[in-house]
């Protein structure tokens, strides 16, 4: 009987081609950027020398259209948004570079939602870092994450920061569960099964690198069996991370159990090439200050945050953050 003939192997050619795909869509893109860019460049100083008004960019809309039959994206209001994008960020060489790496759709949100350049910086950071769509980022901006970070960093154990330096960029003080759509009185049953059901948006939530494990992931210590609501692994952090959930408000006490499964996972469950696993209790409520007691202690790498079942008002984070600014730059 005659040997069958392998099926060749196309997987490296495959391959090739979808990292060529990546490559030509990056560089289209920055173009594309660089391109309005120029324009807005031009319509600024034509402007500034007071040669150019209002009906000379509509002129200039009307013009591009008909030398540039089927030409989309350059109608007279999208020509004045590239005049703002270009006067945004020409005196800002730092930030220049970051912008040819988003779509100009992320970039309009930046340009017309951030009311700062160390928003835009920040923002600008994130998207690149976590590969953020236009959906995300405009989620992360109308939640105020900017504020909330300056205001509410992340409550940390300090074995975290020895163990993880990056932790306090990974981890935040608060995470949004709104699309749960959880009644005011709700268990932790139904807490655990809506982020189950909606993993996909609490992975978003979490972060990039977040991979999830299990649920309900079974420990056993002597004859007694235990398990962690929620486990994860972090990529970057190279480390286990268990999140136990609590629907009250933060109690010291529960360190005592978190530190109990990190013990368990590190002995039993962690691998040798892995750093020592992460502990993050997420509760409905907390007081700042009793976490700031409870974890100044706590020789294991945990931390505390709570979730909140709906968005924030963000102009209130603003006008804090504006009245924290202030403060800062009185007592320089």
């Amino acid at each position: 009987m005659d040997e069958l003939t392998p099926s060749p192997d196309f997987t490296e050619l495959s391959l090739l081609i979808a990292e060529r795909k990546i490559r030509v869509v990056r560089l289209i893109n920055t173009e594309l950027i660089d391109l309005y860019w120029e324009i807005g460049k031009a319509i600024s100083r034509q402007i500034e020398d007071a040669d150019w008004g209002k009906s000379t960019v509509q002129e200039l809309a009307d013009y591009l259209k008909s030398e540039h039959s089927g030409l989309r994206g350059f109608s007279a209001s999208n020509l004045w948004r590239m005049r703002q994008f270009y006067e945004t960020y020409r005196a800002l060489p730092i930030l220049a570079p970051l912008v040819r790496q988003l779509p100009w759709s992320s970039n309009l949100l930046i340009v017309g939602q951030s009311k700062s350049n160390e928003e835009r910086e920040f923002y600008l950071r994130l998207a690149i870092q976590e590969k953020w769509s236009r959906r995300t980022l405009k989620r992360q901006i109308d939640t105020a994450l900017f504020e909330r970070k300056i205001l509410s960093p992340a409550k940390l154990a300090p074995a975290v920061r020895e163990i993880h330096a990056e932790a306090e960029n990974t981890f935040k003080d608060a995470y949004l569960v709104d699309f749960l759509n959880l009644p005011a009185t709700h268990s932790e049953s139904d807490l655990h099964r809506g982020l189950l059901k909606h993993l996909r948006t609490f992975l978003s939530e979490l972060g990039r690198d977040f991979c999830f494990i299990g649920s309900e992931h079974p420990l056993q210590v002597g004859n007694q069996d235990f398990s962690v609501d929620l486990l994860f692994y972090h990529r970057e952090l190279n480390a286990l991370v268990a999140i136990e959930l609590k629907v009250g408000r933060f109690e010291p006490a529960h360190l005592g159990q978190l530190n109990f499964y990190l013990e368990a996972l590190d002995r039993d469950v962690r691998k040798e090439h892995e750093n020592p696993s992460i502990g993050l209790l997420l509760c409905a409520s907390k007081d700042d200050e009793v976490v700031e007691y409870a974890l100044s202690r706590s020789l294991s790498p945990t931390l505390v945050a709570h979730y909140q079942t709906k968005l924030p008002d963000k102009g209130l984070l603003q006008a804090k953050l504006h009245e924290f600014l202030s403060l800062e730059a009185d007592d320089q």
